[in-house]
């Protein structure tokens, strides 16, 4: 187990000036693979830490830890004011994910839409596949966690939540409030049914909807409603998915994951406090 001495004294350490993982072997008095495994651990927990590899693929790689935070991810105008924006709502209504594309390279994003005349259970029959291709991390931003519901053919997406919590890490920012008591329960009873904590969630209202896999491909959505739009102008309610494959914008939106998910209230917790002021009323 990585203790909190050691989380520390890199944190410190990268926090000072950029460092590569040989400096931090030497630091610490381990091997190379030994100080790669605390960063990414310390990367994908903890969000304080990104790694860049320059000349990856040739013998003289080399492996760059950067300090994380939201002054350096707002590397532009842009995308100082659309965080600003992001952190002051907290509705899905009040923030557009099209603000965020409309700024991502037209080679390294993709836009899709889907029109919902079947059950709610049965849109984004592309969610599945997207969280398969995970091989360390996931990180969401949800409402009340009610996409865990969604399937494809008999599989939901809480069952290949469970298939995946055996092997990486799912992080999830949610509503925490009486509504969404049985989602949030069904995700972390997922935990003790592996015997590791895989998942963590906690609570926030914020107006993103997405998922980020691997730190390599992101994909927000929203919902447009036909009551919002003149008659005749959208057929019904929509989803449209928004992909972005652009590794600066979604390293930028992994900090604001961060930004908001570190200060966060655990899920537990929370619904545990609910629940005893619940009894005094």
């Amino acid at each position: 187990m990585l203790e909190q001495a050691t989380i520390k004294r890199i944190n410190e350490f990268v926090y000072a000036k950029p460092r590569t993982i040989q400096e931090i072997a030497l630091l610490l008095k381990v091997n190379w693979r030994t100080a790669d495994s605390y960063v990414q651990k310390i990367s994908e927990e903890h969000g304080t830490l990104s790694v860049r590899t320059f000349r990856e693929g040739t013998r003289g790689a080399l492996k760059v830890v950067f300090w994380s935070n939201l002054e350096r991810a707002n590397a532009s105008q842009a995308q100082e004011v659309l965080f600003k924006k992001i952190e002051t709502s907290s509705k899905k209504e009040d923030f557009s994910p099209l603000d965020i594309y409309q700024f991502v390279d037209p080679k390294q994003r993709r836009a899709f839409a889907d029109l919902v005349d079947l059950e709610e259970t049965s849109r984004d029959r592309n969610i599945i596949p997207l969280l398969r291709k995970a091989e360390k991390e996931i990180y969401i931003f949800s409402g009340n966690l009610s996409f865990i519901n969604l399937k494809q053919g008999k599989e939901t997406v809480l069952d290949v939540f469970e298939e995946l919590a055996k092997r990486i890490s799912i992080k999830i920012l949610a509503r925490v409030d009486v509504a969404g008591f049985d989602n949030i329960r069904q995700v972390l009873a997922i935990n003790q049914r592996i015997g590791r904590d895989a998942i963590e969630v906690r609570h926030s209202a914020h107006p993103l909807r997405g998922i980020i896999v691997d730190g390599k491909v992101a994909r927000l959505r929203e919902i447009r409603l036909p009551e919002r739009y003149r008659e005749g102008e959208l057929k019904g309610k929509t989803y449209v998915y928004y992909e972005l494959y652009d590794e600066d914008w979604i390293g930028w939106l992994q900090k604001v994951f961060w930004s908001i998910f570190r200060p966060a209230v655990d899920a537990g917790k929370r619904i545990n406090d609910i629940e005893s002021i619940s009894k005094l009323i």
